[in-house]
């Protein structure tokens, strides 16, 4: 090696280990004071927002864990005061209760597939560059974000098609949701090759057995995705049921939740027992708020690891 070389690599070398290619292995480069100030000024923004979401939670379950007279009185804060389950098991004695989440139990499984399956059902052809007139078929679905009929122009089509005070009422006026649409048709186009549908093609597949053997298989963390969108959207809904529905019998867990929370029914009867009804009441409500919490919170971990893959659909590629 001549002296130019040795001079060229004892250059080199130091400039390498500043920017971290030739560095020792635990050693990082050291953040700025900006950048410090801005994750300090993150984590305490970000813990200001946990605040504000849980402390009210745990308002809720300390409530719905404490006597009825510790309610009433307004003695529970974070912490359940004269522990009980007198509120889980009023809930569990009450009819509207127990319907009302069959019905939300029924209405959020059957209609997630609903909206999910329509939902795959239009954006796999509008991510196929082969579709005629594939532009504008997108262009006129991301109108209907932008334009909606409204609430009495919807009405008024349910009703012409007879769905009031039916399942369907809740299942079908709102079963596909243009940005879930929108996820699905950009991760069908940037993450599934294009050289598997030429493969499955030139083996004679169709495109619907295409979709049914390769695509869908492949795209879980998807699918996860606006499953969990679909679910939640369902679960929370009750303006849908408030429109639709007059049969108690159909009526989700959110309508008899509001009926709770709204009105205020003395009763007949003494003060006493006015009194005991309306201390009753308020922790039956506490009760079933929790009740109407817990199974989204249940199903979330399940679909938690496919969801953090799924959420930066289309913010790589494409």
């Amino acid at each position: 090696m001549g002296a130019t070389e040795a001079i060229v690599l004892k250059n080199v070398r130091p400039r390498r280990a500043r920017r971290g290619a030739g560095a020792p292995r635990g050693t990082r480069i050291k953040d700025s004071r900006g950048d410090r100030v801005f994750v300090v000024g993150a984590y305490i923004l970000l813990a200001v927002f946990l605040l504000v979401v849980l402390l009210p939670l745990l308002n809720i379950v300390a409530s719905s864990l404490s006597s009825a007279q510790a309610v009433s009185s307004g003695k529970v804060l974070f912490w359940p005061v004269d522990f009980t389950l007198r509120g889980y098991e009023l809930a569990l004695q009450n009819d509207g209760i127990l319907r009302g989440f069959r019905n939300s139990i029924f209405y959020t499984v059957v209609g997630t597939l609903v909206s999910v399956a329509g939902t795959v059902a239009v954006a796999y052809p509008l991510s196929r560059t082969q579709l005629f007139g594939r532009r504008f078929l997108i262009g006129f679905v991301i109108l209907t974000m932008l334009f909606t009929g409204g609430v009495i122009p919807t009405y008024l089509v349910v009703q012409s098609l007879g769905m009031l005070d039916t399942v369907w009422s809740m299942l079908l006026p709102n079963a596909i949701g243009v940005w879930q649409v929108i996820i699905a048709m950009v991760f069908f186009r940037t993450s599934i090759p294009e050289e598997l549908h030429e493969a499955a093609q030139l083996d004679g597949a169709s495109e619907l057995r295409v979709l049914w053997r390769i695509v869908l298989p492949l795209s879980g963390p998807m699918l996860a995705v606006i499953a969990l969108m679909y679910a939640i959207g369902q679960w929370n809904s009750y303006f849908d049921a408030l429109l639709y529905l007059r049969n108690a019998d159909l009526q989700p867990l959110q309508l008899v939740l509001r009926s709770l929370l709204i009105l205020n029914d003395q009763g007949s009867g003494n003060i006493a027992e006015q009194l005991e009804r309306r201390e009753l009441r308020d922790l039956l409500r506490y009760s079933t708020v929790v009740i109407a919490t817990v199974p989204m919170m249940i199903v979330y971990p399940f679909v938690a690891k496919h969801f953090n893959k799924g959420v930066m659909v289309g913010a790589v590629k494409g």
